[in-house]
């Protein structure tokens, strides 16, 4: 037995055979976290921008239809929340499951199947990227909407919290419906319902919903993002009330990006 230029050649009865030489360790998951995080924000800011202009727009739109029926108050609080969070649920929750899915469907999981890259890289890379790419989106919607209903701008800055954490919720839910769905047209579909959940049960003000509808609403995990972001357009806002959700809204994140990641491990072996 020798080694060859990094191979080694075992010599015995017959045609000599060469061993493959072992492979590189798998990159940890910080440096290829940010790696994927970086590529894919690369290659959102090119191809997201235009929907990124559609959400905003569409999240502006509702409001001002809004504002006819609604004067103020608790009212116009979770219309401008939960109208600021859904142009995270558009990006983060319907555009990665399109994503996946058509990842899915074209065989684009086996690039990264085949790359020393931990399956949580990915997926979070991933979700990370689409949730920063929400951020421009989201504080126009927010700041617009407390002009639209003179609701004060002074703690916007719960933003910061808010959209991480929504938008890790969001992304996991939206990355494990792409991973999952069987067929790319299901998990596109499966991306528009959960927008159009986000749209009903997050912009409407949950005192007008009947209710079977509320506890729908407790399941959406944009819910406790649209509530801590309502309490604080208030006079006084309760900032222990605030934490509660926000860590509510961080624990569904845990929950469904744990939930991402097994899908992305089931769908690679496939």
């Amino acid at each position: 037995m020798e080694a060859v230029s990094g191979q080694t050649r075992v010599r015995g009865r017959g045609t000599p055979a060469i061993a493959p030489a072992p492979l590189a360790p798998r990159a940890r998951l910080l440096p290829a976290l940010g790696a994927v995080y970086t590529a894919q924000l690369s290659r959102a800011r090119v191809a997201r921008i235009p929907l990124l202009f559609v959400a905003t727009f569409q999240s502006i739109g509702i409001m001002v239809l809004m504002r006819g029926v609604v004067e103020g108050g608790d009212e116009a609080r979770a219309v401008v929340a939960g109208s600021s969070v859904l142009v995270v649920a558009f990006v983060a929750l319907n555009l990665l499951a399109q994503y996946f899915g058509q990842l899915r469907a074209t065989g684009g999981l086996d690039h990264y199947a085949t790359l020393p890259v931990p399956p949580a890289a990915v997926v979070l890379g991933a979700a990370g990227a689409y949730a920063s790419f929400t951020v421009p989106g989201t504080i126009v919607t927010a700041v617009a909407g407390s002009v639209l209903f003179s609701l004060p701008m002074t703690h916007l800055w719960v933003l910061l919290a808010v959209i991480p954490l929504a938008g890790a919720a969001l992304a996991g839910l939206g990355a494990a419906l792409g991973l999952l769905a069987p067929r790319q047209e299901l998990a596109t579909l499966l991306g528009q319902l959960g927008m159009s959940a986000a749209l009903l049960l997050g912009v409407l003000p949950p005192d007008r919903m009947p209710e079977p509808i509320s506890y729908a609403r407790d399941l959406l995990p944009s819910t406790y993002g649209v509530e801590a972001l309502a309490m604080t357009f208030g006079p006084n806002p309760d900032w222990a009330a605030v934490g509660f959700y926000l860590a509510i809204c961080a624990m569904v994140g845990v929950v469904s990006l744990t939930v991402a990641t097994w899908a992305y491990r089931r769908a690679a072996v496939r």
